[in-house]
């Protein structure tokens, strides 16, 4: 069932990103003047398929991880003369840029509008407060005290985690000054430090953005108090119920959830008596930990059981309510931000600064997707808006094969006031197409890795 649902929920994400992509590239080229032969959601054979009144055959296909407009084209075919003036490679160079940049368009656009709905509906999170502080990190450096709240970094504000992770995702790399600054809870007060970074976790395959400036962010303490119980799970089988409060394990007092996690982990396979809460008797049962083996090879106990978050305090949230006209304004700035820190990102990568074991396949795709929509629809669509941006940007890179390819020879074309030749074109669409699949193959090859 679970994996049906996130073959649905990938398939949906790509379909609305794909039908946006090429929708932008079937619209300005019909504002052109460009005949449209085929407008695809997938590859392969066709499942469904149906034509307009201008001839143009819609169609959605086997394989569906992308799409395409085919529009007329003397370089793929005969044209009639009757129809030469609608082939695509006849149109100015200017209509020709407008076309193939559409498809990117369309991406920021989507990103825009879907910030704006969430920006509009309003938008919340927990503000950053300081929980614990490593001695001899970066943050110890800086004078961070635990209980202050980050308030900014490098003086952009961070008013929620999510804020002051992506100020954080976009110095990894970085070598230089990062400045905190700060405030004690109940004051107005802010204070700034700074502390050096050098190629602050650079390379790293799995970056702990707050472990990596020696930061554990506050949260509440969380009791063993069982959320969740996996059916024929080891606990299942014992009889414990969600809601039920663990108290003890082979007499030893269980005040937090990690305490209990650890005390199954260590016993792989030996019985545990546990002593229970429910509706405020103390019951007593005998669990049994099934043995698995854990990520460095060794065997664990696992019993099966999830836990019952507590709540953030009140004082934590941060509300923002945002009009129509502050909303798009703010989207404006998101989608913006998204799109340098992707080149960014980028460059940090090709530079070895990011590890390349960060670039993500469909698998991951997947996995992201499905467990955004599972969160909620503001997680889902706020991941939609992002992977919009994404596609956007990757595909106005520079590379033959992709938008950014084709703009970049229909730019040498209008400074040159000639078309590039055919030869260098071959060559260009060859070597990036070389490189575009060595990509997804590193891509793929890094979402079989994390499985």
């Amino acid at each position: 069932m679970d994996m049906a649902y996130t073959i649905g929920i990938t398939l949906a994400t790509l379909a609305i990103l794909v039908v946006v992509h090429e929708f932008g590239h079937f619209w300005v080229a019909r504002r052109c003047g460009v005949k449209v032969l085929r407008f695809s959601i997938g590859f392969g054979p066709s499942l469904l398929c149906w034509r307009d009144r201008l001839g143009t055959e819609y169609s959605i296909a086997a394989l569906p991880l992308g799409g395409f407009v085919k529009m007329l084209d003397e370089r793929e075919g005969e044209v009639p003369a009757t129809e030469l003036d609608q082939a695509f490679n006849r149109k100015p160079v200017l209509q020709r840029i407008a076309v193939v940049s559409a498809g990117p368009l369309a991406n920021f656009i989507l990103a825009i509008a879907v910030y704006w709905g969430l920006f509009t509906a309003g938008e919340s999170g927990y503000a950053p407060v300081i929980g614990e502080i490593e001695v001899g990190s970066i943050a110890d450096v800086a004078g961070l005290e635990a209980g202050q709240e980050i308030v900014a970094i490098d003086g952009v504000g961070t008013p929620t985690w999510q804020a002051l992770s992506f100020r954080l995702l976009d110095r990894i790399g970085d070598t230089g000054t990062v400045t905190f600054t700060v405030k004690y809870p109940g004051s107005a007060m802010v204070y700034e430090s700074e502390a050096h970074i050098d190629r602050w976790l650079a390379g790293e395959e799995q970056p702990d953005l707050f472990g990596g400036l020696g930061i554990t962010m506050y949260t509440p303490p969380v009791p063993p108090v069982v959320g969740q119980v996996i059916a024929g799970g080891a606990a299942d089988l014992a009889g414990l119920l969600s809601g039920d409060e663990v108290v003890a394990a082979d007499g030893v007092p269980m005040p937090l959830w990690l305490d209990w996690v650890n005390y199954v982990r260590a016993r792989p396979g030996e019985p545990i008596d546990v002593e229970y809460r429910r509706d405020g008797q103390l019951l007593q049962l005998t669990l049994v930990p099934e043995r698995v083996v854990g990520e460095d090879g060794e065997a664990i106990g696992r019993v099966g059981l999830g836990v019952e978050l507590p709540t953030m305090p009140a004082e934590l949230l941060r509300k923002f309510e945002r009009g129509p006209f502050e909303a798009l304004g703010a989207s404006l700035l998101r989608t913006g931000d998204l799109t340098v820190f992707t080149l960014k990102s980028i460059k940090k990568m090709v530079q070895g600064l990011i590890s390349p074991k960060n670039l993500s396949g469909p698998i991951t795709i997947a996995k992201v997707a499905s467990a955004s929509a599972k969160s909620g629809l503001e997680a889902y669509f706020s991941f939609l808006a992002l992977l919009s941006v994404s596609l956007a940007v990757l595909n106005l890179l520079p590379i033959p094969v992709l938008d950014g390819g084709h703009l970049l020879f229909y730019f040498a074309e209008l400074l040159a006031g000639r078309p590039v030749p055919e030869k260098i074109q071959a060559l260009g669409y060859q070597v990036g197409l070389l490189l575009v699949l060595g990509i997804m193959f590193l891509a793929l090859y890094n979402d079989f890795s994390r499985l």
